[in-house]
């Protein structure tokens, strides 16, 4: 999975290439040569339509959708990795938790502390170049993002959930909301992430 969005894919460069050109209009005048303004002229009105078709994009629904959140995991192949049978549990806690204090209180609410979360790659944060591995708690009636995998597990699995999204193969693992109130966290079982790495060609 590529760490960092293309450039044109990076939601505000549209913005920073239409609010750029804006800023030139002061300096190139309709008394400017013709060679000059003209092209610049049209090189404007297409930076406005490509900002415009951006635009739509962006609202047409999709699951995920473009930041890596599902709607619904209805239509999606998830595909289940229990936790593997080992004396001492490991767990990976999910970063940037803090920020999604309301959607994982809901999921408690919901279904308490116990869980599974189906793992997104490609996800994202307006603003942010980078993309990351989301992580969608199931509880409740549709799933509710809670954070995204830390850096150290994202290094490691990355990569495998990338393939398994181009198959269109999601993973749901087991997770568990720590706290009794607010912050929570959440810890992830990822130990049965291993038996899809021998799924996927090298």
């Amino acid at each position: 999975m590529p760490r960092f969005k293309p450039l044109l894919s990076w939601e505000p460069f549209p913005y920073l290439v239409v609010l750029a050109l804006l800023l030139l209009t002061g300096f190139v005048r309709p008394d400017a040569p013709g060679w000059v303004f003209w092209p610049f002229v049209v090189l404007l009105v297409a930076a406005v339509g490509w900002l415009g078709v951006r635009v739509l994009r962006e609202r047409r629904p999709a699951n995920p959708d473009r930041w890596g959140d599902l709607a619904t995991l209805e239509g999606l192949t998830v595909l289940d990795a229990a936790g593997a049978e080992r004396t001492v549990r490991t767990v990976a806690p999910v970063d940037d938790a803090r920020r999604h204090q309301s959607a994982i209180e809901l999921a408690r609410a919901h279904g308490g502390a116990e869980h599974t979360a189906v793992l997104v790659p490609r996800a994202s944060r307006w603003l942010s170049p980078r993309y990351r591995v989301g992580v969608q708690l199931t509880a409740g009636d549709r799933p509710r993002h809670a954070g995204f995998l830390r850096a150290d597990a994202e290094a490691r699995w990355a990569s495998v959930l990338d393939d398994l999204r181009s198959r269109g193969e999601y993973v749901r693992v087991p997770a568990s909301i720590t706290g009794a109130a607010r912050p929570f966290g959440v810890e992830l079982d990822l130990s049965g992430l291993t038996r899809f790495e021998s799924a996927i060609p090298s």
